[in-house]
């Protein structure tokens, strides 16, 4: 089977877009750094590179275009003479041969050059030479702009081509304009065909696939034909007659007996007459459609006539093929408005098609092989007795009953339109379940946890209890608002109740406690204090513990005022409600010399400028030390800028190629290049 798929053509550039092409791609893929300094044959070689790498983008882009194009000498003549009939065949040859020509130009240009590049003396010479060999085989690709650009419509045109084997099962559908063929596509496959009250709404070849006895066949529906010569046909027609002449299918002639079409009887038959010698060695059927409008026994005696002329054509077709040849398959009536017929004369079509196809198969000489290897075996009468085929009365009792269901049985569709229609009625997934009792259709599915089905261990009066329980604890819930307990206390000793209200003022200020920190906190500072908020370890207490034990506490208080005073003296120090007061020992107001200490401890806390001298770092003055500074940070600038970039960065080398968005040169601007 020979499949031609032309969707698959590489897209073809048009000549300033191939040009930027392959220069961009000579510029990024080619070094393009090179100096005075270089020798000679390294000058040479990177400049013959270029050239050479040039030649081979041309070379490479050019001949995909010609090899991905069809030779139409190679191909089907079918696709060979539609493609001349839409494309005119000798401009096709023609850009393809000038896209041929272009690329051995090309070619011979840079073998020319390359040469030249072999005695360049300078850097300056060899640039001259790769320029004007670049500049020669652009100049090559501009006058073929032309054609490409031809090429370019050529493909996309191919590219909207049905796909059509010419060798598998075809049943072809022709005749005048307007009688029905684009209906009758429509019905006997799931093609979409236009389809309008006017001539000519098919411009080109629609292909559709049915289906008879498993096999699959293709129908094309072609445009209209007129009956005029053959020199005066347009595009639209000659694509229908040379689907006719090429592809060996079965022949469908439409004829409209009801003249709606716009044409009458005698010029649809004078047409087929005219086309009759396309249809040799081909099954032929004369389909008679719009019966719904007029009837084929309701003509008239000329009209009759022509049309059995056409079937006496049909059915000679038939007998000349070596088939039976009967009346019936010849000449078929039918409705694409009814779809009365539409099935018969497919069903027609291809069984004609499909006997020719064996038959032709049979007389080849590939038979042979195969008829050798094939034994039939012929049973011989052992008696005179008659034994003719029986069915069993079961099994036509069988197949009556399932004839009557099929014809009472009611489709999801038919369902839904009873029922209210699309988004009201919803279809049943548990009809269809096959079980022992129809009953359990309904029933809900099973859940299953750890191997058990949960609904066994569910209590059949659970609903029950959950109400007996949801009484109950509204009962006590009632019970419980009724009683409000409070404790007064009467029957409790003096000593007991004298503890009660200790109890009780103590919560009191505890829940007064909390009111006031919960209305102060957000002016408390958020930070946690590490000494004791409340000033309740005191040195007194110390004292007064230590004194209690039995032990000397003078020598420890001391120690804590001594670290006291020195750590006032170095360090401010803030309250607990916020404020800047020192307090000595006794919580007195701050001495005369803790307040000279302060003022030293803030004297010291203030930062050394950069430019001042410390002793010990070896600088003679402040100016001195400025200079060393700024030398230091100089000579880290360079450092720390290249640590910024590294390897793995994006870099963007050229932003604009200069062969992309410069023009030509004027004299004396080659310094630029």
């Amino acid at each position: 089977m020979v499949q031609y798929n032309f969707k698959k053509i590489t897209v073809v550039p048009n000549g300033k877009d191939f040009i930027d092409i392959t220069l961009s791609r000579t510029q990024r893929q080619t070094p393009t750094v090179v100096h005075k300094g270089y020798a000679i044959t390294r000058l040479r070689q990177f400049y013959m590179r270029k050239v050479k790498y040039t030649q081979q983008n041309f070379h490479e882009k050019l001949s995909t275009i010609i090899e991905e194009f069809p030779r139409l000498g190679d191909i089907h003549p079918f696709y060979g003479d539609l493609l001349h009939v839409l494309y005119n065949k000798d401009h096709y040859k023609l850009a393809l041969g000038q896209i041929n020509t272009a690329r051995n130009l090309i070619g011979k240009i840079a073998k020319d050059y390359v040469k030249l590049l072999k005695y360049g003396d300078s850097l300056y010479r060899c640039k001259c030479l790769k320029v004007a060999a670049l500049g020669r085989m652009c100049t090559v690709v501009k006058r073929i702009g032309p054609s490409l650009a031809y090429l370019e419509q050529v493909r996309q045109h191919m590219a909207r081509l049905p796909s059509i084997d010419p060798n598998t099962r075809t049943i072809l559908i022709c005749g005048y304009p307007n009688v029905g063929k684009s209906s009758f596509i429509n019905k006997i496959t799931r093609a979409d065909v236009d389809v309008q009250p006017y001539a000519f709404t098919t411009k080109s070849l629609f292909v559709g696939h049915t289906d008879y006895k498993y096999l699959r066949y293709q129908v094309i529906d072609t445009p209209g034909i007129l009956d005029r010569p053959f020199e005066d046909r347009n595009i639209i027609e000659m694509c229908s007659i040379t689907a006719l002449a090429h592809l060996r299918a079965a022949i469908l002639f439409f004829l409209d007996i009801s003249g709606s079409c716009g044409y009458t009887i005698a010029q649809q038959a004078a047409l087929f007459q005219s086309i009759k010698s396309l249809f040799l060695n081909k099954p032929l059927i004369v389909v008679c459609n719009k019966t719904d409008l007029q009837p084929l026994d309701g003509l008239s005696e000329e009209d009759l006539k022509l049309v059995n002329e056409m079937k006496a054509e049909a059915l000679k077709t038939a007998i000349g093929q070596g088939g039976e040849g009967t009346e019936a398959d010849a000449l078929l009536t039918m409705s694409t408005l009814t779809e009365e017929g539409v099935i018969a004369v497919k069903n027609a079509a291809c069984e004609r098609l499909l006997n020719q196809r064996v038959e032709i198969k049979m007389k080849s000489k590939k038979i042979n092989d195969c008829l050798n290897r094939f034994h039939v075996a012929l049973p011989k009468p052992r008696d005179q007795k008659e034994r003719p085929t029986c069915i069993p009365p079961a099994v036509l009792e069988a197949k009556a009953k399932q004839a009557a269901s099929e014809e009472k049985r009611k489709t999801e569709k038919d369902l839904e339109e009873e029922n209210g229609g699309a988004g009201v009625y919803s279809m049943n997934l548990k009809k269809q379940y096959i079980l022992a009792d129809d009953e359990w259709k309904e029933d809900n599915l099973p859940e299953i946890l750890d191997g058990h089905n949960v609904y066994d261990f569910i209590d059949p009066d659970i609903l029950h209890r959950m109400e007996e329980l949801e009484r109950e604890e509204g009962l006590r819930q009632a019970e419980a608002e009724d009683d409000d307990f409070e404790y007064d206390g009467t029957e409790l000793t003096p000593e007991q109740q004298e503890a009660l209200t200790e109890i009780r003022r103590k919560k009191s200020l505890l829940i007064q406690q909390h009111r006031i920190k919960k209305s102060t906190a957000e002016s408390r500072p958020i930070v946690a204090r590490k000494f004791d908020k409340d000033h309740q370890f005191t040195m007194e207490r110390m004292g007064r513990q230590l004194s209690s034990l039995g032990l000397d506490p003078s020598l420890a208080v001391n120690r804590m005022r001594s670290k006291s005073a020195t750590r006032k003296g170095r360090k401010r120090e803030r309250s607990s409600d916020g404020r800047n007061d020192e307090m000595d020992i006794d919580g007195d107001t701050p001495s005369k010399k803790q307040r000279l200490s302060r003022s030293r401890s803030r004297s010291r806390s203030v930062s050394r400028p950069p430019h001042e001298v410390v002793p010990g770092e070896g600088l003679r003055d402040s100016a001195q030390k400025i200079k060393a500074i700024k030398i230091a940070r100089k000579s880290v600038k360079t450092r720390n800028k290249n640590a910024k970039r590294g390897e793995a960065d994006r870099v963007i080398p050229t932003l604009k190629p200069k062969h992309l968005y410069s023009g030509k040169s004027s004299n004396g601007t080659r310094h630029s290049r």
